[in-house]
């Protein structure tokens, strides 16, 4: 073991330099945990000259990445620079001259996850992301060994700090999308191109690595079907809290026997279920094993000490392994073949809003539809809608296929006396 460990930072951007200032603030603990000091001795950046809010301690910067990833004495190379494909050449590059990589970039991880895993094997290197999903909440490493004697057969999560934060101010100040969206960019919270996060893309990611980890199944991001928010009225939210239900953007990841289904979408809760309670950028993970039961995992998603510390327990956890000479070891490749549930095989409850013209007769027709296709109905709202023929219908279905719940929407979309379906959702938690 080293004297000293030195890393390689790539990027010192918000995440870049959190980690800068944690490395410096905590070297006691991190002697007192590994046995050696760490010092960052380069840093990747794009400007030389540009101001920094943060103490470099004799950290020295390079625009050149050969400097950091093909110098000997670089031990860990520390990813948060963001980005896919240049990361992913970087962290090759590094893994094939024998140094090890933490990344908190979860893009990558979604898509090139297996590829950079079995480099890592290949070349008996640690490669760790914890700071990839949720930021400051530990989940990967909880579903990899603090859950790893147990059968993970379900995982739901708030994986996204910008939608639950427009979700919470919708709900609770009953504020438009836009209106709340502007808001959010303007705190810092949302980019300004948000569609990665609105549209759950940024979830799905995440959603995928989860998946992967828990069900040890090389879960892919093509294999989860997505929906984001933006199409979410506050009316949706006025009649699901009326119905005693509160919406969250949820990745779910849930598995029975050998097949799995994983998606990203907009899913209501009873109140009083835990998910029902995580507000504004927070983050949380449900994990359903079967031995452990129900646990919740709940904390900060993202921000620049969050994710940081992070990335420094994946660090600290590097060096022990250097320090026990046990690095490459926990590289595992997925040890069950992928398979995804087909539409017949996954089930939920469900919430509809329906307008449908208000006369005699429409509700026959309505209930005979749900019938024809083997759904039944747990609860029913009717209000008028003002100023027009139509009648405003809300419904939650009991559980029922994808399958059948899918030829519900589309014999309802072909029914005469529907105006249209204004919204669908689906509905987790209850009983």
């Amino acid at each position: 073991m080293n004297n000293s460990i030195n890393i390689g930072l790539l990027g010192l951007g918000t995440v870049g330099s959190g980690v800068v200032h944690i490395i410096d603030q905590h070297q006691d603990k991190l002697k007192h945990q590994v046995g050696c000091s760490v010092t960052i001795s380069k840093i990747l950046v794009n400007d030389l000259h540009k101001q920094r809010d943060v103490h470099l301690n004799g950290s020295r910067l390079t625009t050149d990445p050969d400097e950091i990833l093909n110098d000997p004495d670089v031990h860990v190379v520390l990813e948060v620079m963001g980005g896919i494909e240049e990361s992913r050449r970087y962290i090759l590059q590094a893994l094939e001259n024998k140094k090890h990589v933490v990344t908190a970039n979860k893009d990558l991880v979604a898509v090139y996850g297996s590829e950079l895993l079995q480099a890592a094997s290949r070349n008996k290197c640690d490669l760790f992301y914890e700071a990839s999903v949720a930021g400051g909440i530990p989940i990967i490493r909880s579903l990899v060994d603090g859950l790893a004697s147990d059968k993970i057969t379900k995982m739901m999560g708030i994986l996204n700090g910008t939608t639950n934060y427009i979700l919470t101010k919708m709900t609770k100040e009953g504020r438009d999308y836009h209106e709340v969206l502007k808001e959010a960019q303007d705190l810092g919270y949302a980019e300004s191109d948000p569609t990665a996060d609105v549209e759950g893309i940024d979830a799905a990611r995440k959603t995928a690595i989860l998946g992967t980890l828990g069900f040890s199944m090389p879960i892919e991001l093509e294999d989860v079907n997505v929906a984001g928010i933006s199409n979410v009225t506050t009316e949706d939210l006025d009649y699901s809290h009326e119905l005693g239900l509160t919406m969250k953007l949820i990745g779910i990841a849930e598995r029975t026997g050998n097949k799995v289904e994983v998606s990203v979408q907009p899913t209501l809760f009873p109140h009083e279920h835990p998910l029902a309670s995580v507000n504004d950028e927070f983050n949380a993970v449900y994990v359903y094993g079967e031995a452990v039961g129900e646990t919740m995992f709940f904390g900060p998603g993202a921000g620049k000490l969050p994710t940081a510390t992070a990335v420094v327990s994946d660090l600290v956890e590097v060096m022990k392994n250097m320090r026990l000479g046990v690095n490459g070891n926990k590289v595992s490749e997925p040890q069950f073949e992928k398979q995804l549930k087909s539409d017949d095989e996954i089930f939920s409850k469900y919430f509809l809003r329906i307008h449908a013209k208000d006369q005699a007769g429409t509700f026959a027709a309505l209930t005979s539809v749900f019938s024809e296709n083997d759904v039944s109905l747990e609860k029913i709202l009717q209000r008028p809608v003002v100023g027009q023929e139509v009648a405003e219908i809300i419904v939650t279905t009991h559980q029922v296929s994808k399958q059948n719940y899918d030829g519900v929407i589309k014999a309802l979309a072909e029914l005469d006396v529907v105006d249209h379906v204004k919204s669908s959702y689906r509905v987790e938690g209850g009983k």
